[in-house]
């Protein structure tokens, strides 16, 4: 399993807690703020409640995943 680690996007810093098949928890200035997963071109917000994929575009998400695809690099 991963260990935790930050990353800046646009001047914000999220906490990234890596879970289990390519879901991430993701704290934004200390405070949980999403759950995302990616999928095959993207990512995915996960519903607060069921945790299943909302297939909605969230630029924001998307910036996040990008940046935890270039910190796994």
């Amino acid at each position: 399993m991963l260990e935790p680690f930050d990353i800046t996007v646009n001047g914000t810093i999220y906490s990234i807690f890596p879970e289990e098949d390519d879901i991430y928890t993701v704290f934004k200035e200390g405070i949980e703020f999403v759950k995302i997963q990616k999928d095959t071109e993207r990512w995915l917000k996960l519903d607060d409640l069921t945790e299943l994929p909302r297939f909605e575009e969230d630029e924001e998400v998307n910036q996040i995943g990008s940046a935890i695809n270039n910190y796994r690099l």
